[in-house]
């Protein structure tokens, strides 16, 4: 990661944070992203504060990114809301969905779209795209937060394959009984059955995420 660019969102707190923090150990220059000012800047990282939910938000981050650091090697889609505000789906507020798309699926779609082709055309590129459990296995009373992490793990299945034989290399990363404010915070058991980040996909991660989360990396068929 030495000299790499980075850009690191929901990088305010948790999961993000440790990320880009990770990521500026190794050498990488970080850019981290959210939508609080006050807890980006916290993190001591470059950073800008953005509504990732909508395309111009995306694209302010990418922009200020490579202006200030320069062209984007490693994204990590790490933003996202959770489901504790949704109900049963007829019960459903439409605009709880929508809302759950824009931020959870379709600002993954733009971060990509505006990354992955100078990823190509250098040689090199990482992305990782932060799912659920819940984009395995449904939820009972969060149809929309479900849906938005399958898809998120579809989007990272179709940009692999897209990539094909590709020095960019897509993974998705399916966190499980994570608690957001690791590592101070104290860590769950990982649930029975979920494999290891090292022995999925041969990454380096946090060692708490190496006991809460299951990593795979999506890759093309051959």
């Amino acid at each position: 990661m030495n000299g790499r660019v980075a850009l690191v969102t929901g990088g305010g707190r948790g999961i993000g944070r440790e990320a880009a923090l990770l990521l500026s150990a190794a050498g990488a220059r970080v850019m981290v992203v959210s939508r609080s000012a006050t807890e980006l800047a916290a993190v001591g990282l470059e950073y800008v504060a953005a509504d990732l939910g909508t395309a111009e938000g995306c694209a302010l981050a990418v922009a200020e990114t490579e202006q200030r650091l320069g062209p984007i090697d490693v994204l990590v889609v790490n933003h996202g809301i959770g489901s504790a505000h949704e109900r049963l789906v007829w019960e459903q507020d439409p605009e709880v969905w929508r809302e759950t798309m824009r931020v959870n699926l379709d600002g993954p779609f733009e971060l990509a779209r505006l990354t992955v082709g100078g990823m190509c055309k250098r040689g090199f590129g990482r992305l990782v795209f932060t799912s659920s459990t819940a984009g395995e296995k449904a939820e009972r009373s969060g149809s929309a937060y479900t849906a938005s992490k399958h898809g998120v793990i579809g989007l990272a299945r179709a940009v692999a394959r897209t990539l094909g034989r590709s020095e960019s290399h897509p993974t998705r990363c399916c966190l499980a009984g994570c608690e957001r404010q690791w590592p101070s915070a104290r860590r769950r058991r990982r649930p029975n059955g979920a494999a290891s980040a090292s022995s999925r996909c041969g990454a380096s991660v946090p060692p708490s995420t190496r006991r809460t989360g299951c990593w795979s990396r999506a890759r093309s068929r051959r």
